[in-house]
């Protein structure tokens, strides 16, 4: 039977969960939207970044913060080196998803071949740490996930809406002729953006080290509902991203608790199918 303890721990569970499916939609959701790049390879980067965490930690002894703070310029880097692929030979919107599936298919043989197709556990003092409110617990690794979602979230918010920058990202968006026009470079501001989705999704990486078990298989079964997340709140929109994760983590985590496990994965396709449905948005 479904308690009230139950359904708040199952609804804060949820939450929790769909920080992580935000911070992952978020560069998905920008590159997508502003760009109008469908990078497939922004799942394979945030294992990678996952797989860098587990290497400082366990061989080098780095903290996560410390992995973070290296893996983020890392991954900037690495989108802006991927995104002038783009530029150079004009990869338009269809044509990207195959590249980047390819690039993903790349690095998920990459990651196999350094560490193995095994399942990896990165193990840390404050894996089990938990805050308790009343009857409800709250890992805080999960909820530090999600305050770090939501601060990227909204600093990508305001500098998409109150910084100069973020306008003319926006104005390129929307029709790159005119804002060339206006003296806006778009492919300069483009390289930036495309580099940090990227750093974005290695910092997705570290949490995922720090939470979940690794598998270089595990690349493929984040690709649909994180799909599903950055559609459902709105392309481009960071804010939408996240909470989009929100719902479709409460939503997954109440049907795994009420219903059956098994039928948690099919939440976020049925909740896509109706807003599409009812409302396409792309």
């Amino acid at each position: 039977m479904m308690t009230v303890a139950l359904f708040l721990q199952s609804a804060v569970g949820g939450v929790l969960l769909g920080g992580i499916y935000g911070l992952l939609a978020m560069g998905l959701s920008l590159s997508w939207g502003l760009l109008k790049l469908v990078n497939l390879s922004h799942f394979a980067l945030a294992f990678l970044g996952a797989y860098l965490t587990y290497q400082f930690g366990t061989v080098y002894g780095l903290p996560a913060y410390l992995s973070a703070l290296l893996i983020a310029p890392l991954f900037f880097a690495l989108g802006i080196a991927l995104h002038s692929v783009f530029v150079r030979f004009k990869v338009k919107e269809f044509a990207s998803l195959l590249v980047t599936f390819g690039v993903t298919i790349l690095i998920e043989s990459l990651i196999q071949w350094i560490w193995s197709a095994d399942f990896l556990r990165y193990e840390t003092p404050y894996a089990q740490t938990t805050l308790r409110l009343g009857p409800i617990f709250v890992p805080v690794l999960d909820l530090s996930a999600f305050v770090c979602a939501g601060v990227l979230a909204g600093a990508a918010w305001y500098a998409l809406n109150k910084t100069m920058l973020g306008k003319a990202l926006r104005a390129a968006a929307h029709d790159a002729p005119v804002a060339s026009a206006f003296g806006i470079n778009s492919t300069r501001v483009s390289y930036i953006l495309a580099g940090l989705c990227s750093a974005t999704a290695g910092i997705a990486g570290v949490f995922i080290a720090l939470i979940g078990t690794l598998a270089p298989s595990q690349i493929e079964a984040w690709i649909g509902v994180v799909f599903a997340v950055a559609i459902i709140g709105g392309l481009g929109s960071p804010i939408g991203a996240l909470g989009a994760g929100m719902l479709i983590g409460v939503a997954e985590s109440l049907t795994m608790s009420v219903v059956n496990p098994a039928w948690a994965p099919l939440v976020a396709f049925s909740v896509l199918i109706v807003i599409l449905l009812r409302k396409p948005v792309i």
